[in-house]
Order: structure tokens, then sequence, then C-alpha cells
């Protein structure tokens, strides 16, 4: 930026999303789980055991499945389902969520099978750093669209966009201003709508190019009004002091850095 570093950090995904940012790296294997995980399965042999369905050869590309399939078979939990009913759509409603909305491709519809050991055991979920990996994708795909000939952003857009809205009053839409936890559910009806697409853009440019520092919101979450809403939970000191952290952030074969000391204005430093 002009006035100096800014970027998304852990204590950002942790009010933005809600999600733990410590616990088991996110990592394994993408499709020989029989080979590599204890307790694992064939890939579709798996997948069949803990969905009860495999969907059509014309829905799956390679170890990827077609979202659409996993909407219109699971969409909605019968009324009055059994236990291992509910357990199975739960486990696709979380397939749906990770592959659609926190670890998306450039393509949005296709769900990985990656998913299916953490779905074998749904009640050791919460037990995963889905923050870090977030994060971890997020800036990955951020490098990959700098790159000239690259045009579609993949990641968890809905982060990157409520961080713009949260720390530049600038870019931030008018009629918005109720907000809930997790904070990035405030811009939950947000639809700009593609019209004059390049002007917007090109403005959007120039608006960048002229940012000053006053212009960038340092600490939005010491603020009495996010203060009421935070869930309590995120502002215990075995959660808020990896926000501070220079480490790494792993996604399965994904590496990145967290280094929060080139931004700590944003951790009240200087």
């Amino acid at each position: 930026m002009p006035f100096g570093e800014c970027t998304i950090t852990l204590q950002d995904v942790t009010y933005q999303l809600g999600l733990p940012v410590d616990g088991r790296y996110v990592s394994g294997c993408l499709t020989d789980f029989h080979v590599y995980i204890e307790g694992g399965r064939p890939a579709w042999q798996w997948f069949h055991e803990l969905l009860s369905v495999l969907p059509p050869a014309n829905q799956i590309q390679k170890f990827a499945v077609n979202c659409t399939w996993f909407q219109e078979t699971f969409g909605e939990c019968p009324e009055g389902a059994d236990e291992e009913t509910v357990r199975r759509f739960a486990r696709a409603y979380i397939m749906m969520l990770l592959g659609t909305q926190l670890f998306a491709d450039k393509s949005g519809n296709r769900i990985h099978i990656r998913w299916l050991p953490f779905v074998a055991r749904l009640e050791e979920m919460g037990g995963y750093s889905w923050g870090s990996a977030a994060l971890a994708w997020l800036y990955r795909c951020m490098c990959r669209v700098a790159k000239r000939h690259v045009v579609k952003l993949a990641g968890p857009l809905q982060l990157l966009q409520s961080w713009i809205f949260w720390r530049f009053p600038g870019f931030r839409p008018a009629g918005y201003d109720a907000f809930s936890w997790p904070l990035c559910s405030r811009w939950s009806g947000y639809n700009p709508g593609i019209s004059k697409k390049g002007p917007r853009v090109q403005m959007a440019q120039l608006r960048i190019d002229l940012l000053q520092a006053r212009d960038f919101i340092w600490m939005p979450y010491s603020t009495p009004d996010v203060l009421q809403v935070v869930h309590p939970e995120v502002l215990e000191p075995r959660h808020t002091m990896l926000w501070r952290c220079v480490t790494s952030l792993i996604y399965f074969a994904v590496v990145e850095w967290h280094q929060v000391d080139r931004v700590l204005p944003q951790f009240g430093g200087i």
C-alpha cells in the first residue's frame, strides 16, 4: 500500500470467520487413504461407506465430484431421519462447505474427496486448525493471481472481502451498519453485480494508489461494539498468543509464512 504494509492475519481469520487457529494442521494424502491412513479405505469404497451413495461417472472429474450432485443428493435432510442418516448429511454438508467456501478452487463447483478422512471422524473435526489452513490457501491463491496472465482468484474470498470492508471504510458498501458473530456475516446480503465491471476496476485501482494511512483502520476489533458480539472463547490467551506469532501456515502441500512482524501496527505496535 502507499502508506506501508498490511495483510490478513490469524487475528482477522478468528474475528471474521470464527475459526480456530490452533490445533492439528490440515494435511494428509489426497487419494490413497488405504495406504497412508490407519483405518483408511480405497477412495470410492470409503466414499460409499460414509455417504451410502456413489455419484455417477459423469459427475466425477478425477478425484472431485460436481457440487451440483452434492446439492441435489444432500440438499435437505429428511424429517425424522435417524442418527446415521443425519451423520451422512452432516458429512456431505461439511465437504461442500470446505470445498466451496474455505478451500475452493478456481472452478468453484467441485468437491475433492481429500476431505473423506476428516468427515469420517466428525467428533475430531474441531481439533484442527481450520483457520490457519484457510489463511495459507488464501495467501497461496493471492500469490498466484498476482501473475499477469491469471484472471481468476480462488480461496476463501468472503474472508478477503470482509477484511477489505472492515479495514478500508472508503470501500465499504452503505447500509450494512449492524453486525453479529462472526463478523464477515455483516455482508451476507451484499451483491455488487457485474455492470460496468471495467470502469469500476479502474476506479478502484486509482483509489488504492491514492490511499493514505488515515484511510486504513489498523485495529478495527478493539471497539466496544465489536467486543460485545465476539465469542469470549476466542479471546482466551491460548488463542490470542498465536495472532502475534511468526510461524508457518499449513494446508496439505501449501506452506506459507505468517509474517506479522511486518504489520505490527495492526497489533498496536509501531
